[in-house]
């Protein structure tokens, strides 16, 4: 076996290891599981998770995906919890200790002390009879057999598992809290990922140009409205409304089928019935709109009346495409 066989040899177990040990944790899912759940979603206070080493590393990401879903976490480093950092622990927070082993010194040490304080203590641990896993309120159980490094020594399936465990505590609590997409969109304002969840079409068309030309408006004037707006399009309307568009591709398909242009309106060339978005929508929905009927823009409108257009650069230019 060559040097690239051997790599996705390794590679390949080493994910088929862990998916096995992930798998399993479904089974060790509890009604103990349940009451933990239930008693956060309950608390009035914050989740305060720690742990020490690889478990400290998994535990802030832990904080980091509950801070986003809606339950206010704090990481504590297990060491330096018990030289001065337990002051970060109030009345009413809920500890969640997390230890594979649930036996290091460190939590041996953390733990009594946190009981002394009154609050409750969930514990992620691998192994039920350990200290953690007896002193502990509620245990959630994240075992696995061996870890995917071949001394069985580094830890990585016990890791993964950790987050995986603290993953479902997430996602649980998001579900009782009815977390919705526009409450993620407040804790994710930035990147295009925030943009899909805030972003209106109404934020696109108020920074647009409005071309916009009448039924009866000759070609020359629709040829210049379009050319000054530079969107490569525009409304043709009646009154406010909507009753065509007319896009470079028409003009186009004018010049093919027309040897003089004498008389010829927008109404003449206007594509009738297009397709149309409520400016209060997400700029997302028009989106999908665009690239299901394979067209570049889509026209707003507002209480039936005509507000502007949504171009797909825009889409591309907000990083939403």
């Amino acid at each position: 076996m060559n040097t690239q066989d051997t790599i996705i040899s390794y590679a390949k177990k080493t994910i088929a290891e862990e998916a096995a040990a992930i798998a399993y944790l479904e089974q060790l899912v509890d009604e103990e599981f349940s009451k933990a759940v239930e008693t956060i979603h309950h608390s009035k206070g914050r989740v305060i998770i720690t742990g020490i080493g690889k478990s400290a590393i998994i535990a802030t990401k832990i904080v980091a995906t509950m801070n986003s879903t809606g339950t206010p976490a704090v990481f504590m480093h297990a060491a330096d919890a018990i030289h001065g950092d337990l002051g970060n622990i109030l009345e009413d927070d809920i500890v969640i200790c997390i230890s594979k082993s649930g036996n290091t010194p460190e939590i041996k040490v953390l733990v009594p002390l946190i009981k002394n304080f009154k609050n409750t203590l969930i514990g992620i641990t691998a192994n039920k009879e350990s200290f953690l896993g007896k002193e502990a309120d509620y245990v959630l159980h994240a075992f696995v057999e061996k870890e995917a490094c071949p001394n069985n020594l580094a830890p990585t399936t016990s890791t993964t598992a950790q987050m995986v465990v603290g993953d479902a505590l997430a996602v649980c609590l998001l579900h009782l809290q009815g977390f919705s997409s526009r409450d993620f969109a407040k804790y994710h304002p930035g990147g295009s990922l925030g943009k899909k969840l805030y972003l209106r079409v109404s934020d696109i068309t108020s920074s647009n140009e409005k071309p916009e030309v009448s039924p009866s408006s000759d070609i020359n004037e629709v040829i210049v409205e379009m050319t000054e707006k530079r969107l490569g399009t525009t409304a043709v309307t009646n009154n406010g409304s909507i009753i065509g568009i007319i896009t470079d591709g028409d003009l186009r398909r004018m010049l093919t089928t027309n040897t003089s242009f004498e008389g010829l309106t927008a109404k003449d060339i206007m594509s009738s019935n297009p397709k149309c978005i409520n400016n209060d929508a997400m700029a997302v929905d028009a989106l999908e709109i665009l690239e299901e009927n394979s067209i570049s823009q889509i026209l707003a409108e507002e209480n039936g009346k005509y507000v502007g257009i949504v171009h797909i650069h825009d889409l591309m230019r907000e990083g939403i495409l």
